[in-house]
């Protein structure tokens, strides 16, 4: 089940929330502090997003804009101001959905519901991504540099699949185990740091402006890629 990250300052709400996701199935992570919010956000590395504008620390439209320069996860803005301007500004910047306080729980959990079988609905496992010359075709899983096909084993495969579909984001190798292992797994985390190796290997003519597959030492790997 698909779970909800919870930002918001008062505490009460927050439980609330909290209760009612947890009702019907949510996992939910909440978070008080807008200066937290998006160490938080990598910590769980959430389905949905439930922000509030005025934060403590730092606002909503900031984390709002952080979010988005590294994820394409949904959104929904939690505020009391409800004008219309307020409304649109959220929408411009990125957010999937907006409430205006004071809601009902119950009509916050089916607009839940109703973004994440939108957004979940956009996200065609069948679509290609394209980073500069490389191009990843998920329905026919395949890698193309260019014109040349790279052949990667089915493990290697999915490493640059979760990685691809999560660019500029860096992930630990627990992380990665976890996504693409499974909690199952009991060998070495080294095979994370073999499959990278691997990659690197395979990709080594991918041109280092457009992208490449980074270490950043004590936090993990990430795919990344020009923002252009």
């Amino acid at each position: 089940m698909a779970n909800i990250l919870v930002v918001e300052d008062e505490y009460a709400i927050s439980q609330v929330l909290t209760v009612y996701l947890k009702k019907v199935g949510y996992e939910v992570t909440q978070c008080f502090n807008g200066g937290q919010a998006l160490d938080v956000f990598h910590k769980v590395q959430p389905d949905l997003v439930l922000l509030d504008i005025m934060l403590p620390e730092k606002n909503g439209w900031l984390i709002l804009k952080e979010i988005r320069e590294l994820s394409a996860c949904p959104i929904i803005m939690l505020t009391a101001l409800g004008e219309v301007n307020n409304r649109l500004e959220g929408f411009e910047q990125g957010a999937d959905d907006y409430i205006a306080k004071p809601f009902i729980a119950d009509e916050v959990v089916a607009r839940v519901k109703a973004v994440l079988r939108r957004t979940t609905g956009n996200l065609d496992p069948t679509s290609i991504k394209r980073y500069g010359a490389l191009q990843i075709d998920r329905k026919a899983h395949q890698v193309f540099l260019g014109e040349e096909e790279i052949i990667l084993t089915p493990r290697d495969l999915s490493v640059l699949l979760f990685l691809a579909d999560h660019p500029n984001q860096t992930f630990t190798r627990d992380q990665l185990i976890d996504q693409i292992w499974g909690w199952e797994y009991e060998g070495s985390d080294r095979a994370v740091d073999l499959a990278i190796k691997r990659l690197r290997r395979a990709l080594k003519e991918w041109d280092e402006a457009e992208g490449e597959i980074k270490t950043l030492r004590g936090l993990g790997y990430q795919l990344s890629v020009s923002k252009k």
